[in-house]
Parts: C-alpha cells; sequence; structure tokens
C-alpha cells in the first residue's frame, strides 16, 4: 500500500493540474511582470489571471489580493502592518489564546514596542465568545484578529458575528483562514473581514506561497521596502512560479470544495467512530459540530503523543502531533491547554488532516494497526492501570 499522509495541514501534495501549470509556465515564460517590455507583459498577464483566480476563491476583488511567501508572512503582514498604519491612532490589539504562531509571535514582538496585547480565552471547544471580544475594546483597541478555524483541533470561529462587533466599533479585523481556505468555502464579503491571511499550501498547490486579501480602504504599511509591486503593498519581484501554482489551485478548489468536503468527512467519520469503538479512554478535540471535515485531534490517555506517532510512521502511517510549525517542542500544544485540557493528556494528542487521495482501504489499516501501538504504549507507563475485565 505504501505509506499513508495522514498530515495535509503540513502540506498537501501537489495537484497534477498544478504540477502541469507551474511547468507549463517554466518552460515560456521567464519575464519579470514588472518589466513593461515584450518579455515583461507576458508574465504580468500571468501574474494577474492567477490575482483573479485568488480572489475567486474567497470573493474578492482582484486588486485586494497581495501574493506573500505563505501563510506566516500573511500573518506577519497583516498584524504589523494595521499595527503601523494605525500607531498614531491607538496601540491595543485583541486576539484569542489558540492562535498560530506566526500570529501570536507578530504580537509578542509588537508588546516590545509598546503595543498592549489581550489574548481572550476561548471554551472547551476553543470557540471565542463575540461578546467576550466586545468587552475587551477599548479606545485605544486598533485591531482584531482571530483565525476562522484552528488548525490543531479544527474548531471553526463565529467569524462574521466577531466582524460584525469590530464594524461596530470601526476596528479593523483580520483573520487567520489558512487552515480553512480550499477546504470550506469562505467568503470575505459573508465574514465581513478587512484582511484575510491564506496559503497555497492547504488545498493541493506549491509550499511557499501565499496570499492577503486587504479591503480596499485598509490601511496597512508594507513591511518590505523596495520597489512598487503589488500595488506598492509588498515589494520584490513576486515568486511568479509559485503564484501560477496558487491560482491554479485556488480554481480547482472553488469548483472542488463541495464533493470534497463531503467526501473527507465521511472519511473523517469514519475514523473517528473507529477509534473511539477500539481505543478507550480517548478525548476528540475541538467543537462537536462546528469543525473542519477533514481534521480530527485526538488525545489518548496515559501515552506520549510523539511516541505513537513515530510508531504509526513505523508501520507507514504518517500523521501529526500538533502544528508543523509547533512540532520539535517539548511543550504541551497551547491550543489544548488554552481549551482547558491538562498537561498531561495534551502530550498525548495526534491530529490527523485527511486528503483527496485518502480511501476508506486506508483509514482502515489506521484502525487496525493503531489500537495495538496504543495498548504497548500504555503498558510502559507507570499510570496506566489494566482494567480488571
Amino acid at each position: 500500500m505504501g505509506f499513508i499522509y495522514l498530515d495535509h495541514q503540513s502540506g498537501t501534495p501537489l495537484h497534477p493540474k498544478v504540477q502541469e501549470a507551474m511547468i507549463q509556465h517554466i518552460q515560456t515564460i521567464f519575464g519579470n511582470p514588472s518589466s513593461d517590455h515584450q518579455v515583461g507583459q507576458p508574465a504580468a498577464a500571468v501574474l494577474e489571471k492567477a490575482r483573479a483566480q485568488t480572489a475567486a476563491l474567497i470573493n474578492a476583488n482582484p486588486p485586494e489580493i497581495v501574493f506573500t511567501s505563505g501563510g506566516t508572512e500573511s500573518n506577519n503582514q497583516a498584524i504589523k502592518g494595521v499595527a503601523i498604519g494605525l500607531r498614531e491612532k491607538g496601540r491595543h490589539i485583541i486576539t484569542s489564546n489558540i492562535e498560530h504562531k506566526s500570529v501570536l509571535n507578530s504580537l509578542r514582538t509588537l508588546r516590545l514596542l509598546d503595543y498592549r496585547v489581550t489574548s481572550l480565552d476561548v471554551d472547551q471547544y476553543g470557540l471565542v465568545d463575540p461578546a467576550a471580544v466586545e468587552k475587551a475594546i477599548t479606545p485605544e483597541t486598533i485591531l482584531i484578529s482571530v483565525m476562522l478555524a484552528n488548525n490543531e483541533i479544527g474548531t471553526i470561529e463565529p467569524i462574521a458575528k466577531i466582524a460584525e462587533v469590530a464594524k461596530k466599533h470601526k476596528i479593523v479585523m483580520h483573520t487567520d483562514a489558512v487552515a480553512a481556505t480550499g477546504n470550506i468555502p469562505v467568503d470575505v464579503q459573508e465574514l465581513g473581514v478587512n484582511l484575510l491571511s491564506l496559503a497555497a499550501n492547504q488545498f493541493y498547490g506549491p509550499s511557499g506561497v501565499g496570499a492577503l486579501y486587504i479591503r480596499k480602504g485598509t490601511p496597512v504599511w508594507p513591511l518590505l521596502d523596495g520597489g512598487t509591486q503589488e500595488n506598492k503593498r509588498r515589494a520584490g519581484t513576486e515568486n511568479l512560479i509559485g503564484i501560477v501554482g496558487l491560482g491554479t489551485a485556488a480554481e480547482l478548489a472553488k469548483e472542488a470544495i463541495p464533493a470534497r468536503q463531503a467526501r473527507l468527512r465521511a472519511l473523517k467519520e469514519r475514523l473517528e467512530q473507529g477509534i473511539k469503538a477500539r481505543i478507550p479512554e480517548i478525548h476528540v478535540n475541538g467543537h462537536p459540530t462546528l469543525n473542519l471535515p477533514h481534521l480530527l485531534s485526538v488525545s489518548v490517555e496515559y501515552i506520549e503523543g510523539e511516541s505513537l506517532m513515530l510508531m504509526l510512521d513505523d508501520e507507514g502511517i504518517v500523521v501529526a502531533t500538533r502544528s508543523a510549525c509547533a512540532s520539535g517542542s517539548l511543550r504541551a500544544s497551547h491550543v489544548l491547554i488554552g481549551t482547558g485540557m491538562d498537561f498531561a493528556t495534551a502530550q498525548g494528542t495526534l491530529v490527523f488532516t485527511l486528503g483527496e487521495e485518502n480511501t476508506d482501504a486506508e483509514i482502515d489499516r489506521v484502525l487496525e494497526v493503531m489500537p495495538g501501538i496504543v495498548q504497548t504504549l500504555r503498558e510502559m507507563s507507570p499510570l496506566y492501570k489494566k482494567s480488571p475485565h
């Protein structure tokens, strides 16, 4: 069967049509989009086509799309760009305590520059309360940043309601939609946000390329100084090969999302129910209904998730213990701790993220292998007490 890849939140394989589009571009166009001559003009046309494709995925206007190197840069640009752009108005920012590290660490940097940050608690499912957001607002508040869907537990946040609060108080609203875009319908008009981050490698595009949606009129200071690329909002020659891949992947995702959602949710249900039936003393994390269709987070009592992940890897099953950007850390997930989970249980967490190529047979293989590995690890744990039955 080969290896079974169940870590799509770390990066999806390139869709064959994306690969084809990128190869065709490499073979036919090498010009700089900023050059007005006959070599640069075709490159500029390709760039704007990809901008339109990306905008269509989230129901934005093409000029509102700024291409970046990925979700991390998009989040940095949104948060630091607004902080600098509105520094005369105020220096207070509101976020949640389960955001991606690229958001939390951007805010940590701003704290060093005398900005104040309010990080809101979430409930047991990882939900942010819009009323708590409104309560945290001060006359100095310039930005609210809450992710659309959590990349570790899959909970989908009430962003439209939070954006209503932001609009009421004339505050800029940003959402990190990296885990959501391309996997569920995302519409910036329905959400009502000013800024939205996305990344191609979450929906079968290449790694190292993403985009930031900036609603017209939103004050965002550019982080990179240089030329006038991206309508003066992101200096530097564009990664055109990657952007071609992003645009193609966005166009494919727009058409595929309805069927993709249904199929992946069915696979996820098969996996979740199978684990529940075969492994006692587990916790399924995230909201039971407001969740991503392809992500399942499970915490297994009395074991270490890292050991379980490595033993599954030996069996050819590739999963994660947490966000790829935070892997390697011995700390428990800040997301799970934020939901009120204790440290020991949080350390026993696996995150499965399913993709288009996964099959029922692969899920059944996981269910065949995983219970025995869990039992082996539990018997090694001094905390585990065998059932008397």
